[in-house]
C-alpha cells in the first residue's frame, strides 16, 4: 500500500514544482488544505515563497499550525523547503515581528547589507554551494550523497539562525556571510533553505534520499 503524503497548501509557495518531483519519482502526494487529510498523511511537505507573516497567517487561519505540530510529535517525516523551512522557526523578523511554529529553536533574521566590506544584494537568487556541517547527521539525512560543495538553487531575503548549531546539516556563503542552508531536527524534521525541485538531478536525489529514509516508496 502506497504511503500518502500531504504537501501542505496554505495559498502560498511553488506547489507544483513539488508535485512535480514527488510524481518524478513516485511519491503519491496529493497539494492540500484539509486539515483531515493532513492528519491520516504519512508524511509532510511544507513548501514556500513568500513573506514569513503572510505565510503564518494563512496557516493558521487554516487551522494548520497544531496539525502541523501534533503530526511532527508523532514523529510523521515534514520536509521544510524555502519559506516552509523558515516557518518551522520560532520568530522570524521579516517586516515586523511573527512567531512560527516553534519546531524548531531559533530565529529568521534578514542579511546584513554589508559584511566584511561586501554588499549583499537581496533577495539572494540563483545558484549558491551548500557546504556539509556536522557528519554525524548528514549520513542520516536526506543529503546523504550529496557532495560538498554542490549548487543548489535559492531565492530568499533572510536567513535561519538556531539555537542548537548541532542541528545544522550545511552552510552556505553569501558575499562572505555564512549562514544555515539545512536543518535536520528530532530525526523527522529536515528543511532546506534552498529549493530542490529547482535544483537539477541533486535536487531530485534529495526527495530520492527522504523517500528512502522514511520508507515512503512502498
Amino acid at each position: 500500500m502506497s504511503k500518502k503524503i500531504a504537501i501542505i497548501d496554505y495559498k502560498l509557495g511553488n506547489l507544483f514544482s513539488v508535485k512535480h518531483a514527488c510524481d518524478y519519482i513516485g511519491l503519491d502526494s496529493v497539494i492540500t488544505s484539509d486539515a483531515s487529510y493532513i492528519l491520516n498523511a504519512d508524511a509532510l511537505i511544507l513548501p514556500g515563497v513568500g513573506a514569513f507573516g503572510e505565510g503564518m497567517n494563512h496557516i493558521n487561519d487554516l487551522g494548520l499550525s497544531s496539525v502541523i505540530k501534533e503530526k511532527v510529535s508523532e514523529g510523521i517525516p515534514l520536509f521544510g523547503i524555502c519559506l516552509g523551512l523558515q516557518m518551522l522557526f520560532t520568530e522570524s523578523e521579516e517586516f515586523g515581528n511573527f512567531k512560527g511554529l516553534d519546531i524548531i529553536k531559533g530565529k529568521i533574521l534578514k542579511f546584513p547589507k554589508n559584511y566584511k566590506s561586501n554588499y549583499l544584494r537581496v533577495p539572494q537568487i540563483g545558484w549558491n554551494k551548500i557546504y556539509r556541517q556536522n557528519e554525524k547527521l548528514l549520513n542520516p539525512s536526506s543529503l546523504f550523497g550529496i557532495k560538498d560543495a554542490t549548487f543548489m538553487y535559492f531565492i530568499h531575503s533572510f536567513y535561519a539562525k538556531p539555537d542548537n548549531e548541532t542541528e545544522v546539516l550545511v552552510k552556505t556563503n553569501y558575499c562572505g556571510f555564512e549562514y544555515c542552508s539545512a536543518v535536520f531536527n528530532k530525526k523527522n524534521v529536515f528543511a532546506t533553505q534552498f529549493h530542490p525541485e529547482k535544483s537539477g538531478a541533486n535536487g531530485l536525489m534529495i526527495y530520492k534520499q527522504w523517500a528512502k529514509n522514511y520508507n515512503l516508496l512502498e
